[in-house]
């Protein structure tokens, strides 16, 4: 026991630090229950504007729930993460100061860091940013038919960083957030078909229009497309005169997704009913001549001998006429 006769007893700290040590970890202890309790309060804030959001998204007719969670759960997950880091931060920050480090050499290196981090990640926090803002503006959900700067698809995925498109040939297109220019989303609420249905010159176009109408009446009948087609086909009538038809446009509105199959469908009744009724559909003629001129390179016997037969046919037509 002779080592206790070598300790400096006027060196070892008094009853007042051990009362201002006490004090500062209770303190420490008040900071860490205040983060506790102010993170729950937050989060639970937070989670009532998302039950608040959803009501009122829902109410929507054109809301789907499964989006909806989806689009929720992953700003709910951002919102967590965040609330987190920035509370237990500055409670980390708070105690160390209470336990007596000088907590600004901390802060500033800790400053020094993140203006670091925020250069070398600006395009990161940039696509950050920009999808939470995707997110809770609604602007474009999964399984909309969008085009994103200039390239067309089905979206199969909306995160915080990317959004992926699909395009009618399988292939995927991954897009930064923060690199979207142009968002076109072409299902949102209703689809349209658009027609651009052409006739001959010689066509009655009133006619040409009942019968578009007819077509469209029809299928609203029908229980395959009754769903689907959410009104009438819209005519707007005579839209151009092409260089051999005249142009009639037409529009027709279905539930997202499903224009694609009504006006595939509606365009098959179409040529169908204008064959039977001997409505002409236009389309180019071309006519190819080899030589000079017609008959260039032919003798005149083997001239001679297309041209009788060419009587022929139309003499034999002629009887066949009368």
């Amino acid at each position: 026991m002779q080592w206790l006769s070598r300790i400096p007893l006027d060196r070892l700290p008094g009853p007042e630090y051990f009362l201002a040590l006490g004090a500062s970890l209770l303190r420490v202890a008040v900071i860490v229950m205040a983060a506790v309790i102010f993170t729950r309060l937050l989060r639970k804030g937070a989670f009532a504007l998302k039950e608040r959001f959803e009501r009122r998204q829902l109410s929507r007719p054109d809301a789907s729930n499964a989006e909806l969670a989806k689009r929720m759960t992953t700003l709910m997950r951002f919102v967590r993460v965040t609330i987190g880091v920035v509370v237990w931060s500055m409670a980390v920050v708070m105690s160390l100061k209470e336990l007596g480090y000088d907590v600004g050499p901390l802060i500033a290196g800790a400053g020094v860091v993140g203006l670091a981090v925020g250069f070398g990640a600006q395009n990161l926090v940039r696509d950050v940013i920009n999808g939470l803002f995707l997110l809770m503006e609604d602007q474009i959900r999964v399984g909309d038919i969008a085009e994103i700067n200039g390239k067309g698809g089905l979206v199969e995925e909306i995160n915080l960083r990317t959004i992926v498109l699909r395009d009618l040939e399988g292939a995927v297109h991954i897009f930064p957030n923060g690199a979207i220019t142009s968002t076109t989303n072409k299902t949102r609420g209703y689809s349209c078909y658009v027609f651009d249905v052409g006739v001959a010159y010689k066509e009655d176009t009133d006619q040409v229009v009942e019968l578009l109408k007819a077509i469209s009446d029809e299928m609203q009948a029908e229980p395959d497309f009754q769903t689907k087609m959410l009104g009438p086909l819209e005519i707007f009538g005579v839209d151009k005169f092409a260089d051999s038809a005249v142009i009639i446009k037409a529009r027709v509105r279905t539930i997202p997704l499903q224009q694609f199959a009504v006006g595939r469908e509606m365009n098959r009744r179409i040529k169908k009913l204008f064959d039977e009724k001997g409505i002409e559909i236009p389309f180019p003629h071309r006519t190819i001549y080899y030589g000079d001129k017609p008959g260039a390179g032919l003798s005149a016997e083997d001239r001679e001998a297309i041209r009788e037969i060419v009587r022929e046919e139309v003499a034999r037509a002629g009887k066949a006429e009368a």
